[in-house]
């Protein structure tokens, strides 16, 4: 009796715990019926409004173009461990040619570049658009004497080295991201500057959304940081094959129109005549291209403007709806 009565006060327990357990995952589950107050959600396009359009590494590490010279007076002349390594990374301590009597002070941040040669490009009618910088990193100066000062490097974009020259960290922000119209792939042209992509980040050649490249306007062309700029190319340019082969085939005997014997005067492969009576000259898809509007273009992306210098900008590609190359034109929105 006693083992039935345990036994029986044990499946009741069970019972009991299964019915607590069915209770609370009801209230847990969501009422389907119950309105929802929207007022409480945040729409899906609102939840990217307070994010930049272009994070500190394309604000701070994309380089620029620019024809007046920098200073070299800083310089980066040794490094902590130099023994063992010749390129430096975050936390690596290098020694600076500068000191307290170049008003150098302990908490400093500084910038640093590297020169890398003047541009020569085919896509530019301005000639000379200067020279190319590269921005490596960021440094902070931990102890100073009186040539020469200890600084951290705090960000590294690439790898530093020996000889890259120290620069004032340049004031950079990012517009804030909106919410846009998709972008219109057949809109007329603006009216305003127009230039080109003359070359892109770490020389780039495939190009796509988020990344850099440098255009060939700038504070001469009114253009400022900010400036949405639409991306394009004329119509026809771009294209794998540059000529069409041959389109069509001499017709075979007349009066074999049809699908038995083929190849008659009608058949779609046979040439296109041109004319009111079809009697002139053989049509071709080159031929027809000529006699439309030189205007016409295709739409393939839109860039943003980072920083501009004096015939250039820097820019970051934000949308595109086809491959992107050095050489495709720009023009502000």
């Amino acid at each position: 009796m006693r083992s039935y009565n345990a036994i029986a006060d044990k499946l009741i327990c069970a019972l009991i715990v299964a019915l607590a357990m069915t209770t609370l995952v009801a209230a847990q589950q969501p009422d389907l019926n119950k309105k929802v107050d929207r007022s409480t959600v945040l729409p899906i396009e609102e939840s990217f409004m307070d994010m930049p359009m272009a994070g500190d590494n394309s604000l701070y590490c994309a380089g620029f173009i620019q024809k007046s010279p920098v200073s070299t007076d800083a310089e980066i002349v040794g490094a902590e461990n130099e023994k063992d390594q010749h390129v430096f990374f975050q936390g690596n301590l290098l020694y600076v040619n500068s000191g307290s009597a170049n008003g150098i002070n302990e908490g400093d941040m500084f910038a640093v570049i590297r020169p890398r040669g003047r541009v020569h490009t085919k896509w530019t009618s301005k000639g000379s658009l200067g020279f190319y910088v590269q921005e490596v990193g960021a440094v902070e100066v931990k102890r100073v004497m009186r040539d020469v000062s200890v600084v951290e490097v705090t960000t590294s974009c690439s790898s530093l080295m020996l000889g890259d020259i120290l620069q004032p960290i340049p004031r950079r922000t990012s517009p804030i991201s909106e919410v846009r119209e998709p972008m219109d792939n057949f809109a007329p042209p603006s009216g305003k500057a127009t230039g080109r992509i003359v070359m892109a980040r770490d020389n780039a050649e495939l190009l796509g959304e988020e990344m850099v490249v440098y255009v060939d306007l700038g504070a001469e062309d009114n253009v400022n940081a900010g400036d949405i700029l639409t991306i394009f190319r004329p119509l026809g340019t771009g294209n794998i094959y540059r000529k069409v082969p041959r389109e069509s085939v001499d017709a075979r005997e007349e009066g074999y129109q049809s699908d038995r014997y083929k190849g008659g005067k009608f058949s779609n492969q046979t040439a296109r005549k041109k004319g009111p009576e079809a009697t002139g000259a053989v049509v071709t898809s080159e031929n027809a291209k000529s006699r439309r509007p030189s205007s016409l273009r295709r739409i393939v992306g839109e860039l943003m403007v980072l920083n501009v210098k004096e015939s250039t900008a820097t820019a970051i590609i934000i949308r595109s709806n086809s491959e992107i190359h050095p050489g495709d034109h720009v023009e502000v929105k």
